[in-house]
């Protein structure tokens, strides 16, 4: 792996009246540029907090998702902001992916920048449900940071009974193939946190041994039956 890891993972949740609502998000600061790990990490934290006061506040007044939607959207837009202006006090460059999903009564809302992933798994086998922001060399073309506003990709769904959302950095995926990420990851033949731990962890291990040097993140949503 990396002397230094630029990564971020968030996993939030709580009991509302409308039930479990959960956020999870994989961050990755830019490899190469000054800070990555500095910005993955506040990304991260401004995520929690969004989680604990916005989110949490809409579920309990029964928001419509459009308000959800637009609510996160102005918190990536505030992060663009604020990572900018940091950038540019210091006088350095500094950048992060940002795949976040946010699931409740088994609707889920996912916004995307950069080369992060995430994908949905089920009986009909394995979808990509985000973009690639890079060029066939790596290099970032969307991402948040010094570098100008992007807005997310956006995607919206429903999970049904033994579905999994998937959510991981470049590293985590790059050195297996995606047959091999079904096979692993099927939701059909996951048991529990316990399981899913362990899954993940042979997964990351699988790429180190294959040459993988950059950090490994992933998390992992599953609905039961």
């Amino acid at each position: 792996m990396a002397e230094k890891n630029q990564d971020s993972v968030v996993l939030q949740q709580v009991l509302t009246r409308r039930g479990r609502v959960l956020l999870a998000a994989v961050c990755d600061g830019m490899g190469g540029v000054s800070r990555g790990g500095e910005a993955s990490g506040y990304v991260a934290v401004q995520l929690r907090k969004w989680f604990y006061t916005e989110l949490f506040a809409m579920m309990q007044k029964n928001k419509r998702y459009w308000v959800i939607r637009r609510s996160m959207d102005r918190l990536i837009y505030h992060l663009q902001g604020q990572l900018k202006r940091y950038a540019a006090q210091e006088e350095i460059s500094m950048g992060t992916t940002v795949t976040a999903l946010v699931v409740w009564e088994r609707t889920w809302l996912l916004w995307h920048l950069g080369d992060s992933r995430a994908y949905r798994l089920g009986w009909r086998g394995m979808e990509q449900l985000t973009e690639d922001h890079a060029q066939d060399a790596g290099k970032l073309t969307k991402c948040l940071g010094s570098f100008g506003y992007f807005a997310p990709q956006h995607r919206m769904g429903v999970l049904k009974p033994n579905e999994g959302i998937l959510l991981c950095t470049d590293g985590f995926r790059r050195r297996v193939t995606v047959e091999e990420l079904r096979a692993v990851m099927n939701p059909g033949e996951l048991a529990g946190e316990e399981q899913i731990g362990r899954r993940l962890k042979e997964i990351g291990e699988t790429c180190m041994k294959r040459g993988e040097t950059d950090n490994l993140s992933a998390v992992y949503v599953k609905t039961e039956r």
